[in-house]
């Protein structure tokens, strides 16, 4: 791994100076210059001071991100069948982020679960029939290809009042799907 190269994209992304680095981690700019360009080497107490000064840790230093997967098959997928409605986790560990998708498939007379007011942001697409969105005491009917964007801010839910399918893709800023 090449760690100077490594630190030197990190300060460069927090758009800090040489020296501002040199402040935030008590060290000289003269080693960290000799540091980014692989000539001098840091303890891992120096490194970790260094990258706590950017904001980061060690173990996402060090995080081999050519392993981090982020195509995801069929085969990947988790289906959660439920009274009323399917949960097709189609992101493993889609918690985890900092966004969460999944496919839901909701028959007549079904309903999703009960989206609790959040302080984040959500993306709904209708692939396939017709769904309606219950928020705030009024019902929405969206159609396929129809898209919804809200902010999280009192209960809703999805449900289907039609005879087809709907299949509605729902993406959440920050997970609550799993909650």
């Amino acid at each position: 791994m090449d760690i100077g190269s490594k630190i030197k994209h990190l300060r460069k992304q927090k758009e800090l100076t040489l020296e501002e680095l040199a402040s935030r981690s008590e060290l000289s700019k003269g080693f960290l210059s000799q540091l980014e360009r692989n000539l001098a080497s840091p303890s891992i107490a120096t490194l970790d001071d260094i990258l706590e000064a950017l904001g980061s840790s060690l173990s996402e230093f060090f995080r081999d991100e050519s392993d981090e997967r982020f195509i995801f098959r069929k085969s990947d997928h988790y289906i959660d069948e439920r009274e009323g409605y399917t949960v097709n986790w189609i992101v493993p560990n889609g918690q985890k982020n900092e966004m969460e998708s999944v496919l839901l498939e909701i028959p007549e007379g079904g309903k999703s679960f009960e989206m609790p007011p959040h302080a984040g942001e959500e993306f709904i697409y209708v692939l396939d029939g017709v769904a309606t969105l219950c928020r705030d005491g009024k019902n929405h009917t969206v159609k396929k290809g129809e898209t919804v964007y809200l902010h999280g801010n009192s209960f809703h839910h999805i449900q289907n009042d039609r005879k087809n399918t709907a299949k509605v893709l729902w993406i959440s800023t920050p997970p609550l799907f799993g909650c």
